[in-house]
Order: C-alpha cells, then structure tokens, then sequence
C-alpha cells in the first residue's frame, strides 16, 4: 500500500509539474486549422518559385552536412573541457562554414548549404535549443557500427525560445551571391530520435515540435532565405509494424510536417530528405508532404524509388541520389551522367535536382571535392544534352 501511494503521489507531482506544461503552446495548438497545414497547390508554387529564384534545368546542390574536419572536433573538445569560450568556438565555426562556401562557389553549385559544423547532431543540435528537451551529458546510445548518438529526452511541452539557425544562415548567405538553404531537422525525426514523454499522444508532442519549426522558419524566410530544407530521414522509421494502425500515423506525421512548413510564403521553396530505407509504404505520405522537393537516396536501388513515386502521381521536384556517399568511392563523371539520364526517363528536367544520396559529414574533404566536381561536370553534361 505504501509503494502504490508513494507511485500515486510521484504520477500527481508530475501531472502538477510546471515545467511540463505550457499554457501558450496548448493554446496556439487548440486554434490549430486545416489552414495551418496547407499551401496553394505545387504547381502555381513552382511558378512563383522560378520567377524569384531562376535556376538552370538540372540544378546541383548537396544534402547539407559537409566533413566534420579536424579541426571541428578539436574545437568543440575544447569548449566542451572549457578550453576555449563560446564567441572563440563561434569564430572558429565561422571559419568552416566559409571555407564550405567558398568551396561550393569554386565548384559552381546551384544552391548552397553552409555545412552544418556547428551541429553534434541533426537532433540533439535542436533539443538543446527547445525547452521541453533535457539534453545528457553521457546518455550514449549505439547508433550504427561505432556511431553513438545521445538521444535528448523529451519531457514537457515544446517551445522555441529564440532563433537557432538564423545567425548560421545570415553569415553563410552573406559570403556569396548563391542562394544558401535554411537547414532544419523535421518535428518526426526529431521525435523518432528522441526518448519521448509517455502522458500524451506522439501526434500532440510531434505537433508542438511542428510549431517551433514552423516558427524558425518563419525567422528564416525574413532573414532572406529563398529555400528552407527540413529533414525527415525517420519517416519511415517510426511506421507501425501493425497494419491497422499505419495510416493513422501516417495522417500525424504528414501533418506535422506540412504544420512546420506551412507559415512560409508560396515563393519560399520547402525541401525535405529522406534516408534510404523500403519506400512502398510511405510513398503516398512522401507525396502528402507537398515538399517542393524531395531529396532521396537512390543510387544503391538503382533510381527504382522514382518508378514507386510515379506510381502515386508524385509531380513535385525531387533529387535522387546520383551517387552513395557511404563508401569512399569517387564516381566518375561518365557513371553520373547515366544516373541522371536514367532518372531523366521518369522525371522531367524542369523538376530534376542532382545531388548526392546523404548528408556528407561522414565522409572526407578530398573524396567529397573530387566527388562533387565530377558532379557538377555531369550535371553540365547532362544539361548540354537537353
């Protein structure tokens, strides 16, 4: 009797905690319409789109992570042992993003990325910034291989208190006349990636992260950006393994996402990745996302993910990955071009983006130059043939 009053009292303190509980979140998800969660349709988009930002068929661009350099890690070791202040980490990570910038001017990107070396995690990254998020000092959990990561907990209702990425933007963009993308994590992936609070429904917490992305994007589209990527490479992650109920997620996933991207202008461009993974049972929820375009591994399948997606009737931009950046492998210029003359049979040109299949902060400098300029080469190739 003794524990089960002492487990009841724990469960009220909890219910009564102020720190789980933010009035002004609830209240902005009560007001919540269908409104919140829609854009004009894709195609008037793609119209306004171009006429702001004109860009050539075929244009190039990367996923968004550039090599985590020595030199990074050094640097965020030493602020961590309090080594080194924050404004000197800051300096320093100034310094890598304009020596990303530089090198993607120099390779004639399209559409830059700043490189992300700011950024531990994709996720952790965010939930350090977002109260509601408890971030651990040794939580470690095996990712993949030797990779660990520390998921954050999420214990309480989810407010942004400030901009997390618009100063990292504002100074990339300032360094070149390309536009640079906004880059963020999706409120899915956020929440697949996260130990999650167990008192309410994974659709409310995924929906309160959907708020504070949305919100940031709003910050973003203000400080100039002219395209905003947020990433869901756990879509497929946290599909149901019962049937019945993989729609209903489906329904809250797609929502969160179109809630985090919907508060931008129509001629604001969204992008979103997806990771590889088996497609079929999200192809019609890739579709539901409304991205203006869709980045998604597909070198390893051999481009078979756009046969899936035109199935659905899928007519928005999308980049296959044109070569796999999980082996040190250079592709040759000649292999690239093929895989884009072969995604060319399924989808037209005017919605055709060439990039590589994931992120690149794993791989190394000099594989991912000679990788990307042979990239870039193939794109011209390609383009001169249309």
């Amino acid at each position: 009797a003794t524990e089960l009053s002492e487990a009841r009292a724990a469960a009220a303190t909890r219910v009564a905690d102020p720190r789980l509980h933010d009035d002004a979140i609830r209240e902005r998800l009560a007001d919540l319409t269908d409104a919140d969660r829609t854009r004009i349709p894709a195609a008037e988009r793609r119209t306004v789109q171009a006429s702001r930002l004109p860009l050539p068929p075929l244009p190039t661009t990367t996923i968004g992570s550039y090599p985590q350099t020595t030199a990074i890690r050094v640097a965020r070791a030493a602020l961590r042992k309090g080594e080194i202040d924050q404004a000197e980490y800051v300096r320093r990570m100034r310094a890598e993003v304009a020596d990303v910038i530089a090198l993607q001017d120099e390779l004639g990107l399209d559409v830059l990325v700043h490189g992300e070396p700011e950024r531990n995690d994709m996720v952790q990254y965010f939930a350090e910034q977002l109260d509601g998020f408890f971030a651990t000092a040794n939580g470690w959990v095996q990712s993949y291989g030797s990779r660990c990561v520390r998921p954050p907990i999420l214990f309480g209702d989810v407010r942004r208190p400030k901009p997390m990425t618009v100063e990292w933007f504002t100074y990339a963009q300032s360094l070149t006349d390309r536009p640079v993308k906004g880059m963020l994590t999706g409120p899915v992936t956020i929440l697949a990636w996260s130990f999650v609070r167990d008192d309410q429904p994974l659709a409310e917490s995924a929906d309160q992260i959907a708020l504070a992305i949305r919100d940031e994007t709003i910050d973003l589209e203000r400080a100039g950006a002219q395209i905003i990527q947020v990433d869901e490479p756990a879509l497929r992650e946290l599909l149901p393994l019962r049937a019945a109920e993989q729609q209903h997620y489906l329904d809250w996933a797609v929502g969160a996402f179109r809630l985090s991207t919907s508060g931008i202008a129509d001629a604001t461009a969204i992008h979103t990745h997806l990771c590889y993974s088996e497609f079929g049972p999200v192809i019609g929820a890739i579709a539901g996302l409304d991205a203006d375009v869709t980045s998604i591994e597909a070198a390893r399948s051999h481009m078979e993910v756009l046969d899936d997606l035109d199935a659905v009737g899928f007519d928005l931009g999308v980049g296959p990955g044109v070569y796999d950046i999980h082996s040190p492998r250079v592709p040759p210029v000649d292999e690239i071009a093929a895989s884009l003359r072969a995604a060319l049979k399924a989808v037209p040109s005017e919605r055709l983006w060439v990039n590589p299949d994931c992120g690149l902060k794993t791989r190394g400098s000099v594989e991912v130059e000679a990788s990307l300029r042979n990239l870039v080469d193939a794109a011209h190739m390609v383009r001169a043939e249309l």
